[in-house]
């Protein structure tokens, strides 16, 4: 997303103002999953995320709730795609 980020101690700095790009991303847990819908709310072009159940766990109908303030975002759901079987030659 072109954040310039580096870590001190315990602590994640964040130096601006750098403009966000959306992207795709991935959920990988409930805080990092909420840090990336605010980010992906504010970045320059769309930005997909991933694995939103964890989203979910601590905020119910997060999407609904942000849609009601102005936020331009949306719930995809997609079926769940398999690779396909691949025939011994």
């Amino acid at each position: 997303m072109g954040a310039q980020i580096h870590i001190d101690g315990r602590s994640a700095v964040v130096d601006g103002p750098t403009a966000l790009t959306g992207a795709r991303v991935i959920a990988s847990d409930l805080r990092a999953s909420a840090s990336l819908v605010l980010a992906g709310l504010i970045a320059q072009s769309e930005t997909v995320i991933d694995r939103v159940y964890h989203i979910d766990r601590g905020y119910e109908k997060i999407e609904a709730k942000l849609r009601a303030v102005g936020a331009d975002i949306e719930r995809i759901i997609s079926p769940v795609v398999t690779a396909p079987i691949l025939e011994p030659v």
